[in-house]
């Protein structure tokens, strides 16, 4: 296979795979609105699918989708005064007393609707003349605000024909990266990013599959390269997106892994360096011949486990990762600071993993750990590890410096069953040079 089939697969891999269960999702709600404000159960008609799965730039393990319904106009004089919550209340009771063992309750400006693996937020609205929507907030005193989504779809829908059908995939992979990497961007942050960087080039119009890597490259360069602001004009619509964390600094990391994949081009490492970007949703490279696993100097279980493999992967918080050294006779430091001071870390230290930010984190998460060995030494006695473990309690996890090696510690925040943030550490235990990040190795 070569670089064009590749990214294909990667597509493909990443495709939503519960499309049936998400459309069922989204009719019998709508049905349900629909008998309550206009006593037909039509299970199509009056609401309108939006996000990131309503412009088809959504990708598997998608767990937060939104929709709109469309309240009879006839209904504004029984909510415009100041009854913005009494809107989402009836649209909450219609749907609990039709699905009483769902989880429905309101959340400011919408009716959230938690199933086992995904969640819809539905956002009861009056329809504008202008193709715009009046929905209401229920913060301080209430208010109606307005929001455009219909010409978030049109301008997606027209300039992913601009553009030779390369924005939505570009979307897509931008995702798979946003999930391997813990970056904590919204989905229209991410598709809004990727209009601009197509809009402001010609250089792909005519390119395709066999120009993804050069495409992605481009792209996290363009990433990096962004000026500190705090929102974008969203596409089509204009409307105002926030940048919940700054991305730039990963994305140039991103970047460079591009370089280094485009670089190892027909080389057998060639597809695990794009897996470093993209996570396993990249193809495999191809499995060792029996010939080669023969002469191969260790033989070991590979024990390692992928978080993508138990959990739905939707990364929408961030959190941070960090880790504490400790030896007898020396004050506790930083893992960071040893690192950057000396390049390496020696054997026989006590090592304190903890989340060392989760200011953004929601209350109600579990935590989950992954500790990584990896070298020559962890195959020679058959350490390798990396089984997806739940935290013991106090978000942290305590390791110790045992033996030689690249090794790695990663955390997960589960939500709902859903992976919604992640962060990890490389550990970098040898006499060679190597420092410590924050990117998944």
């Amino acid at each position: 296979m070569g670089i064009a089939e590749d990214f294909k697969a990667l597509l493909d891999n990443i495709k939503v795979d519960n499309d049936e269960t998400i459309s069922l999702r989204y009719g019998e709600i709508t049905s349900v609105l629909n008998k309550r404000f206009r006593d037909t159960e039509s299970k199509t008609a009056n609401s309108l699918q939006v996000g990131s799965y309503g412009r088809w730039t959504a990708i598997r393990g998608i767990s937060d989708l939104d929709m709109i319904y469309m309240v009879p106009a006839g209904e504004w004089d029984n909510y415009k005064d100041g009854k913005q919550y009494e809107l989402l209340r009836d649209t909450k009771d219609a749907i609990k007393a039709r699905y009483p063992a769902t989880t429905v309750k309101v959340d400011r400006l919408v009716v959230r609707v938690l199933y086992k693996d995904f969640h819809i937020e539905v956002m009861p609205a009056f329809r504008q003349s202008d193709g715009s929507y009046k929905y209401p907030d229920t913060a301080g005193d209430g208010s109606w605000k307005t929001t455009k989504p219909q010409a978030e779809l049109d301008e997606m829908q027209a300039a992913n024909a601009r553009k030779n059908r390369n924005l939505r995939r570009l979307c897509k992979m931008t995702r798979a990266w946003k999930n391997k990497h813990g970056v904590a961007m919204g989905g229209l942050l991410i598709d809004t990013l990727a209009y601009n960087f197509l809009e402001s080039t010609e250089e792909y119009d005519d390119k395709s599959y066999l120009y993804y890597d050069y495409m992605c490259r481009d792209f996290f360069k363009y990433l990096s390269e962004q000026p500190k602001q705090s929102e974008y004009a969203a596409l089509g619509s204009r409307q105002r997106v926030r940048v919940k964390k700054r991305f730039e600094s990963k994305a140039k990391k991103a970047y460079e892994l591009c370089l280094q994949a485009i670089e190892a081009a027909g080389q057998k490492n060639e597809r695990q360096k794009w897996r470093k970007v993209f996570g396993n949703g990249y193809p495999a490279p191809v499995k060792q011949s029996a010939a080669e696993v023969a002469v191969a100097r260790y033989v070991f279980r590979d024990t390692e486990e992928f978080v993508e493999d138990r959990f739905p992967v939707d990364v929408r918080y961030d959190m941070r990762v960090d880790c504490e050294v400790v030896q007898n006779g020396f004050r506790p430091a930083f893992l960071r600071d040893l690192l950057r001071a000396h390049g390496i870390l020696h054997r026989k230290k006590s090592l304190r993993f903890f989340l060392a930010d989760v200011s953004d984190l929601p209350p109600d998460v579990d935590i989950f750990w992954k500790v990584l060995n990896r070298g020559e030494e962890a195959e020679r006695r058959d350490i390798i590890r990396g089984q997806i473990l739940p935290d013991k309690g106090g978000w942290e996890r305590h390791e110790s410096s045992d033996f030689r090696g690249e090794h790695r510690v990663e955390c997960y925040a589960v939500q709902n069953g859903v992976v919604i943030a992640r962060d990890g550490v490389r550990v970098p235990i040898s006499a060679e040079s190597a420092e410590v990040d924050d990117y998944a190795a």
